[in-house]
């Protein structure tokens, strides 16, 4: 599973490729912005350019974005995804794991209406019918319905998740508290596995 930072960077590449086809591949400087700008992210985060960078060369062995080195009159390297390849996922399962990625967990309508720049959905069944595909290869969720919405939400299963319940101001992300969320994140597991195994107490 991917870090928190890996899945905003992954998203992001995902999202700008579709949504600013001219501007792609990003720069270092776009992608970072990318990562921190306010609109269409939950939670709005703070991730500084040397972790983003760091970021870049742990995705790259992992097959999931390219370097594009300057050429034809560009002056630096550039940065492509090529995870919806690695993921096999076509434009409109990309289309819904990159707007995951970026604003967690989402009803269907959510995501259809979030989408509409990456890829046009005719209504909220092509939604789902995406969803249930991706919850049959292990990457996405059906989250139960929490008390006060009307609706159940999707959450995706590529990369860890920061909790948003009591979010108000930007997530400042470092090597360490990234490192924290994916221990938080694994330990969740390991507690609801354990409980699995667990018999019933009276």
């Amino acid at each position: 599973m991917l870090s928190v930072v890996e899945g905003r960077v992954i998203g992001c590449l995902l999202e700008k490729e579709r949504t600013v086809p001219d501007q792609y591949p990003l720069t270092l400087n776009a992608l970072v912005s990318a990562c921190n700008q306010s609109s269409s992210r939950e939670p709005v985060m703070q991730i500084a350019e040397h972790e983003v960078q760091s970021t870049l060369d742990g995705l790259k062995p992992q097959g999931l974005l390219r370097f594009v080195h300057p050429s034809h009159g560009r002056s630096v390297t550039r940065f492509r995804q090529v995870a919806d390849e690695a993921w096999q996922l076509d434009p409109p399962a990309a289309a819904v794991v990159a707007v995951l990625l970026l604003r967690g967990p989402q009803t269907a309508a959510e995501l259809r209406s979030r989408c509409e720049r990456l890829h046009e959905f005719a209504s909220v069944d092509e939604v789902e019918a995406v969803l249930r595909e991706l919850a049959a290869d292990g990457r996405a969720q059906l989250l139960e319905r929490q008390y006060g919405q009307k609706e159940a939400r999707w959450q995706q299963l590529l990369a860890d998740e920061i909790e948003q319940s009591h979010i108000a101001a930007p997530v400042v992300v470092t090597p360490a508290n990234d490192r924290i969320a994916q221990l938080e994140a694994r330990v969740a597991r390991l507690e609801a596995a354990l409980a699995d195994l667990l018999p019933p107490t009276d």
